[in-house]
């Protein structure tokens, strides 16, 4: 569904743009993820409209089937990477799972801050992403994802989540069109 409109406190949300993700082996170039992010970042920024940054510091306690990372994660993993430029308004989560609103207080942040809508972007697409939009949709924020802003090491998860996902959460377009929206917003 292309998109139709922004509501007009809606805040940016980006998912997992730090030090030791960035480097993983992403079906996109990574670098054209990073540049649409932050001019999603700019134009939020610039219009006073809230902005989340989120980074993950380890796993969720539950049992996979997967082998968990025995080694130590290098100090500077869950550092946001310089790109995103956090600013002293910026709203940073923490988390230790897929979803940035499971377990944070992500919701009451921006309930407080009167958020209606939410836009995600960030990496991984059939992870952090769509987790985040599904918690997002789940706790009644209207929902927003940049396709061309998000990107995942695994194609068949990346084509699922865009195609038959994300057009069940909100509405999906690219960086440019949300940037267009912005100044529309609630009209």
């Amino acid at each position: 569904m292309a998109i139709t409109a922004l509501d007009p406190n809606t805040a940016l949300i980006v998912v997992d743009l730090q030090k030791g993700i960035v480097g993983y082996p992403f079906i996109h170039p990574i670098e054209a993820i990073v540049e649409r992010s932050r001019a999603l970042l700019d134009a939020f920024r610039q219009r006073g409209l809230p902005v989340v940054l989120v980074n993950v510091t380890g796993f969720a306690p539950g049992r996979t089937e997967r082998p968990r990372r025995s080694e130590a994660l290098p100090e500077d993993w869950a550092e946001l990477i310089p790109e995103v430029d956090q600013q002293p308004g910026d709203l940073l989560v923490t988390k230790r799972s897929w979803g940035a609103f499971a377990n944070t207080d992500l919701e009451q942040r921006l309930k407080a801050l009167g958020v209606t809508q939410v836009v995600v972007t960030g990496v991984a697409t059939g992870t952090g992403v769509e987790s985040t939009a599904r918690q997002a949709y789940e706790h009644g924020f209207n929902v927003t994802l940049s396709v061309d802003a998000m990107t995942d090491a695994n194609p068949e998860a990346h084509a699922y989540s865009v195609n038959h996902v994300f057009p069940r959460l909100g509405e999906t377009g690219t960086a440019q069109d949300i940037i267009n929206r912005l100044d529309t917003r609630g009209a």
